[in-house]
């Protein structure tokens, strides 16, 4: 994942608990800005894998795809 603050590409680990939860490490709640009560979108591909991000943004992202394929109509 690429941060907007410097470009340069992180990796973390996380440890899933009994209950499927996983703890975002600190640095990468720092640098993505995500804070506690903020909704995340979790993005599943069954061959890639999962992507995180931050449910703010996702949703301007998604309203954006929306309103381009408003335009078109």
């Amino acid at each position: 994942m690429r941060s907007k603050k410097d470009g340069k590409l992180h990796a973390w680990t996380a440890k899933v608990g009994t209950k499927g939860q996983i703890v975002i490490p600190k640095e990468a709640r720092e640098i993505f800005s995500i804070e506690p009560g903020d909704n995340l979108l979790i993005l599943g591909d069954e061959r890639r894998g999962l992507a995180i991000m931050n449910g703010d943004v996702a949703t301007k992202v998604l309203m954006s795809i929306q309103g381009d394929l408003e335009d078109e109509n």
